[in-house]
């Protein structure tokens, strides 16, 4: 759909605003299209990539800060996302034995099979969402990592 269409606007301060705008309509369509998806499954997209951290280090422990340090939206709240995914039984806290005062945590065997269920549905969504080619995902990719060239 034309970013004109889903906004009812024509009117754009410049192409480079429009392409920001499109940007940010483009990352909210694709996150509430996938909700959708997850919901089935009975976890977030926060939760989510939470698991994909902690299968990608399995079957080593990460703490807090590393696992915040590599999530998608920086402002998560990983010790309450990890709260409900210990109470879901998807993820084990435990006690650093390096750092008696640090807390690890590990993804469980269930976490890995809800994961792994998550994953193929989550790649056939994408994969029906997103129709480009390998050369123009390729360059879309390069264009998006030049915006982010300020990022800290």
């Amino acid at each position: 759909m034309k970013l004109e269409v889903a906004l009812k606007s024509s009117k754009f301060k410049s192409n480079i605003h429009k392409a920001g705008l499109n940007i940010l309509y483009t990352a909210w369509w694709l996150k509430s299209s996938t909700t959708k998806e997850l919901k089935e499954y009975g976890i977030t997209h926060e939760q989510y990539n939470v698991l994909r951290i902690l299968k990608g280090k399995h079957p080593e422990q990460m703490c807090v800060k590393d696992i915040a340090s590599r999530m998608i939206e920086k402002n998560s709240n990983v010790p309450r996302i990890i709260d409900r995914l210990v109470i879901k039984k998807l993820v084990k806290r435990a006690t650093s034995e390096i750092d008696k005062r640090e807390t690890v945590m590990n993804i469980t065997a269930a976490g890995i099979s809800i994961l792994d269920s998550c994953t193929v549905v989550m790649d056939k969504t994408m994969d029906s969402l997103i129709d480009l080619t390998e050369e123009e995902a390729i360059i879309i990719s390069e264009l998006l990592e030049k915006i982010r060239t300020k990022e800290s």
